[in-house]
């Protein structure tokens, strides 16, 4: 061991065997890697500061704090429209439940003499299967029309076969 490396204060600190070059190294290792990083650090500064000059450009405080508040009045517009644009939705939505969407039509020869299936049968339901159903039958003394009431998909009066396959197509099946 070579007494003149050995100095009080590393002998204090439990230190006084220990190479006073491999302390120094150890120093040296540790000022480059804290210079990385303060280099690291200086460009991540210098690109932040890049962002806050494009961000501040031709803006004071007062312009700035301005355009803030014009965002919070647009977005309290946007939110209040859309809250509006909801409630007609739903509304639209409840009177379209009893408009009649869906429909089935069925052409036939009422009378097998006639031909060009000129009588027909109309089923118009709405989102419930709730309707009517229009037969109009065609012959040589005239054209005769009627309907029936749906609910529910039924009817409570007995349906003719073509009435019955228009509502069937209605209702899908």
């Amino acid at each position: 061991m070579n007494t003149y490396n050995n100095s009080n204060f590393l002998n204090r600190i439990g230190l006084g065997s220990v190479d006073i070059g491999y302390i120094l190294a150890a120093l040296a290792a540790l000022v480059l890697i804290l210079i990385i990083l303060l280099i690291v650090q200086m460009s991540k500064i210098g690109k932040l500061n890049k962002r806050l000059d494009r961000f501040f450009n031709g803006k004071d405080a007062e312009s700035l704090e301005e355009e803030i508040a014009s965002l919070f009045e647009d977005n309290k517009f946007l939110k209040t429209s859309a809250e509006k644009n909801k409630k007609d939705i739903r509304t639209l939505y409840k009177q379209l439940e009893t408009a009649y969407q869906k429909m089935g039509l069925i052409k036939y020869d009422a009378f097998n003499q006639m031909g060009g299936q000129l009588s027909f049968s109309l089923a118009l339901l709405d989102e419930n299967n709730n309707g009517f159903i229009l037969n109009s039958v065609h012959s040589t003394e005239g054209s005769y029309s009627y309907t029936k009431e749906i609910r529910n998909g039924e009817c409570a009066i007995e349906l003719g076969k073509e009435e019955a396959e228009a509502l069937a197509i209605a209702m899908g099946e």
